[in-house]
């Protein structure tokens, strides 16, 4: 594939998407199809989950940064090329650019995880910590392309990477000939366009359901105005869909061909990544756990067989504490509480006698005694606790207050 300019960047086809696959052999894996039972119980019908949080560097991003890079002129390989990214694209362009023998450099905003900084370093490039947010450091290896003349990998916004990503629409055909439905996740756009032209090139009836975190949701306003709208401070846990603008090549795809666009809350999100953690035993980031919680949101809204893509697993360990914590939360699962109670000895253990008999499971204690609002005999506890439900956090109160304890909202 070579190089086209922005002004000249013809639609991807199936055509494209083959010669992709191609290319790609050997590179990248074909993923697992996993059937899930307690989603298609939900649904009324089979549900698939499409494993790309187990493709090499944890992402379907490798894909669509391969075929870019691959397509590259002799004297752009040898200029370099450089990306920004929070974490899913750099692996991925780091990755792609060991392979080849090219030279990456990455740009990273100064949060970025540790782990994933790593990661990007490991395999093999230069990373460089730029901004606050995405957006400063895109603009960072925007400028240092024009600098040094590197060439600058955009995570969606071109056809060879729309193309790459494409792959994934094609294995899901020959994994899963009965598909009715594919549910993804959208950021950009490039996995979502690439999906939807692959299919619907051979399966137009297919439906295509594309999902957004409500805090980051740019393509519904964009749909509904016909061009690409952008969206003033996204926000949402699900950073590798956490996108302000949908990109201009995949925004003409999804118009034509994507179904419905779908959003989900950030309780939805990291309910549907507890889900595949315990259900599935798949390691999942929020952002590829989407089309899981589009369909926990609306089970009888998609036709089976339902293939749900999941897009990626590389999440930071301590956003998935919190993360676990508060889909366990929103499942009436875990339950924090503050009460007062005499300062004495024995109090501490009477009280978790109390939550003994009623069965659940203390995480955590913080036990004050020094401060203005107590009285003088007085101290406060803050309980984390792991229950077994809504009604069972609803017994764990009334014991509380039958044991002559003052529960503080």
């Amino acid at each position: 594939m070579s190089y086209r300019t922005a002004d000249s960047l013809p639609p991807v086809t199936l055509d494209d998407v083959r010669g992709a696959q191609k290319m790609l052999s050997g590179v990248a894996r074909v993923t697992a199809m996993e059937g899930s039972r307690h989603l298609s119980q939900l649904v009324g019908a089979p549900v698939h989950l499409k494993c790309e949080n187990l493709q090499r560097t944890g992402s379907f991003k490798l894909r669509g940064a391969y075929v870019r890079i691959a397509g590259l002129l002799p004297e752009e390989r040898a200029a370099g090329v450089v990306a920004a990214s929070a974490g899913n694209h750099a692996q991925g362009v780091a990755l792609a650019s060991s392979l080849l023998g090219v030279r990456s450099t990455v740009f990273m905003p100064k949060g970025a995880p540790l782990p994933k900084i790593s990661a990007t370093q490991d395999y093999g490039a230069e990373v460089r910590l730029h901004g606050q947010v995405v957006d400063e450091t895109l603009a960072a290896a925007q400028e240092y392309a024009a600098e040094t003349g590197a060439v600058f990998i955009h995570p969606f916004d071109h056809p060879d990477v729309i193309a790459g990503q494409g792959t994934v629409g094609l294995e899901i055909l020959e994994q899963c000939p009965e598909v009715r439905t594919i549910v993804v996740g959208i950021g950009g756009g490039g996995l979502a366009a690439g999906i939807a032209m692959a299919v619907k090139s051979l399966r137009p009836d297919v439906r295509i359901v594309g999902v957004q975190a409500a805090g980051a949701a740019a393509y519904p306003p964009s749909l509904a105005a016909g061009h690409p709208v952008a969206v003033d401070n996204p926000a949402t846990m699900a950073d590798g869909i956490k996108v302000g603008r949908p990109g201009d090549v995949p925004f003409r795809i999804i118009d034509d061909l994507v179904d419905e666009v779908r959003t989900v809350s950030e309780d939805e999100l990291a309910t549907a990544l507890l889900l595949c953690l315990e259900r599935a035993k798949l390691v999942v980031e929020p952002a590829g756990a989407s089309p899981v919680a589009a369909l926990l949101s609306d089970p009888g809204a998609f036709e089976g067989p339902v293939v749900a893509v999941l897009s990626g697993g590389n999440v930071d360990p301590v956003l998935l504490e919190r993360v676990l914590r508060h889909g366990m939360a929103a499942q009436g699962r875990y339950l924090a509480v503050r009460l007062r109670l005499t300062d004495r000895p024995g109090a501490l253990a009477t009280l978790l006698g109390v939550l003994s008999v009623v069965d659940a499971n203390v995480l955590d204690v913080s036990h004050v005694r020094t401060d203005p609002r107590l009285g003088l005999t007085e101290a406060e506890v803050e309980l984390h606790l792991e229950t077994k439900g809504p009604v069972h956090c609803v017994e764990v109160g009334q014991a509380l207050r039958e044991a002559g304890y003052t529960v503080i909202d």
